[in-house]
């Protein structure tokens, strides 16, 4: 927990941006029967029915001193899947960077062994040797803004059914632009202080 904390107290570094990802997944459905619009005194009433159209993911990468945030929608989340979004990262959006700063839950999916299996092993260790890790602990994603960052996409752009990935990609990027074009940044005010004194019972404790 405080090495992610004392990642969060680092200064902006153009050339090692520091970054948090996280990814959410989105139920399709198809509406069984047409929603009754909204009417004064009534709101509008979608039928509990509907068609599931499958799952899809979503990948999210914020890098909140900067106000910048990098989406995509993918069918699956594999460790290919990973790894491919990860490399767009390093490859498209921070080409100039020595290396990334990257915190992330710790779920078997996320790790440069997914490198190896989605690239040959001379592009995965490239890839390797881009990123400096820090995964938040058990029961501790919570300490990952890219959580924050889905919370608002959640509400935002992805409430209500949505039938199909193209209207996903859509809403996806649409909000993507929006809230990038308003540099919407992250003021994160927890410390390792703070984590020393509120949560003290998950310290281990030394008798005088």
């Amino acid at each position: 927990m405080e090495e992610v904390l004392e990642v969060y107290t680092r200064p902006y570094d153009a050339k090692r941006p520091q970054v948090c990802l996280d990814e959410g997944s989105k139920e399709l459905v198809t509406e069984l029967r047409e929603a009754l619009p909204m009417q004064p005194g009534h709101p509008k009433r979608i039928d509990y029915e509907y068609d599931p159209n499958g799952c899809c993911n979503v990948f999210v990468a914020c890098e909140p001193l900067a106000g910048k945030r990098f989406l995509q929608v993918r069918q699956r989340r594999t460790k290919i899947d990973w790894a491919h979004f990860v490399r767009e990262l390093i490859d498209v959006h921070y080409p100039k960077a020595d290396k990334i700063v990257l915190v992330m839950d710790n779920l078997n999916t996320h790790s440069p062994a997914s490198f190896y299996e989605a690239f040959e092993p001379a592009e995965a260790w490239r890839l390797t040797q881009k990123l400096e890790i820090h995964y938040t602990p058990l029961h501790g994603s919570w300490l990952n803004m890219a959580e924050i960052e889905l919370s608002v996409l959640g509400r935002q752009a992805l409430s209500g059914r949505l039938a199909t990935m193209q209207q996903m990609h859509e809403r996806v990027a649409a909000w993507q632009q929006a809230r990038n074009r308003r540099q919407a940044t992250i003021d994160w005010r927890f410390t390792t202080q703070d984590a020393r004194i509120k949560l003290k019972r998950l310290y281990p404790s030394h008798e005088a």
